[in-house]
């Protein structure tokens, strides 16, 4: 069985990617998802915030102390604990892609032009096979108006794409108002592909301490179902590759994503879950899976389960709403 794919112009030998994550800071673990039949890695993302960050603290370092005494190299700041700072996290890059066989694509996480069209540029230099902008934009501003906060997205993409020669996609998160136009908008920009969807990490409140903390909750299969909701509509209405993120847990659900017209499906909360062994399972299941349903190939059940190949496709529209609510029965009350 051929369990190929493509996915932003490049081959690929099954539709299991592994997405951006901790594993990825570190090459051994590059090289562990490769022989775990990893097809592509997403490095972690370079952040927005650390380039303005390195930027910013290196003009004040040289002007503030550029005449104190030696010792004074301490005072460069020091990057967050999760990631790399430009320079070291190039350097990652060149080095995964000296070490493994595999697609390396870097990942950058903001939502403005400033310094990301450099470092795509350098990232594209640095080896990259293709770069994924993570967006990850959440407008608080009461006067910030919806149409502008689209135009931030189309603008980045518009000239990230124009700055590099290699394939760009773009990680959104589901919560527009019109998400089909939204994607519309990106194929017009030159996105070469729609990764669906970026997870908005959310904090809890801790009742003990007031205080506001981060809490971050693994994906599990559920979170699948709006992926392949939207997967399902876009699937060959516009150009760019469409790729699944969140809740791809098992091979069913690598099943369900490419039916729905996914290139590829990543993974990450369940490797974080399981191990980056756990890839060489869902791998054998998908073989399992295709034999059994009797499929050749990964393209050959592509897009099978789209909105325009199902009998219903009202079942992806409002039209199935009051269809859903009734299918849910009460069970009898008891004492």
């Amino acid at each position: 069985m051929d369990l190929s794919t493509g996915y932003l112009g490049l081959k690929l030998r099954s539709p299991l990617v592994a997405s951006s994550s901790p594993f990825c800071k570190d090459i051994g673990n590059i090289l562990r998802l490769e022989d775990s039949g990893a097809s592509a890695v997403v490095l972690h993302s370079l952040f927005e915030e650390q380039i303005q960050v390195e930027s910013g603290e290196l003009d004040r370092f040289l002007t503030e102390t550029s005449d104190s005494y030696g010792e004074a190299v301490s005072y460069f700041p020091e990057m967050t604990s999760y990631n790399f700072g430009p320079e070291p996290y190039l350097n990652h890059l060149r080095k995964a892609k000296e070490s493994v066989d595999i697609p390396v694509i870097g990942s950058l996480n903001g939502v403005s032009t400033g310094g990301w069209i450099r470092y795509a540029q350098m990232m594209e230099q640095a080896g990259a096979d293709a770069i994924e902008l993570n967006i990850y934009y959440l407008p608080t501003e009461l006067e910030m108006p919806s149409g502008k906060v689209e135009e931030m997205y189309f603008d980045l993409v518009s000239h990230v794409k124009a700055s590099v020669r290699i394939p760009v996609a773009v990680k959104l998160g589901p919560f527009f108002t019109a998400f089909a136009h939204l994607a519309t908008r990106l194929d017009a920009a030159g996105a070469d592909g729609l990764v669906l969807f970026n997870r908005f990490y959310q904090p809890d409140f801790d009742l003990e301490a007031l205080e506001v903390v981060p809490n971050l909750m693994l994906s599990d299969s559920q979170e699948l179902r709006l992926r392949l909701h939207w997967t399902a509509l876009l699937y060959n209405r516009i150009r760019p590759d469409l790729a699944i993120t969140g809740g791809v847990h098992t091979a069913e659900d690598a099943v369900k994503g490419v039916m729905a017209g996914a290139r590829c499906t990543m993974m990450t909360s369940a490797l974080l879950r399981h191990g980056i062994p756990y890839l060489e399972k869902v791998e054998e299941d998908l073989l399992d899976w295709m034999e059994e349903h009797e499929y050749e190939s990964i393209g050959q059940m592509r897009g099978s389960m789209s909105s325009q190949s199902v009998a219903e496709p009202a079942a992806f529209e409002r039209a199935n709403y009051m269809k859903v609510l009734s299918s849910y029965a009460l069970k009898p009350a008891t004492r």
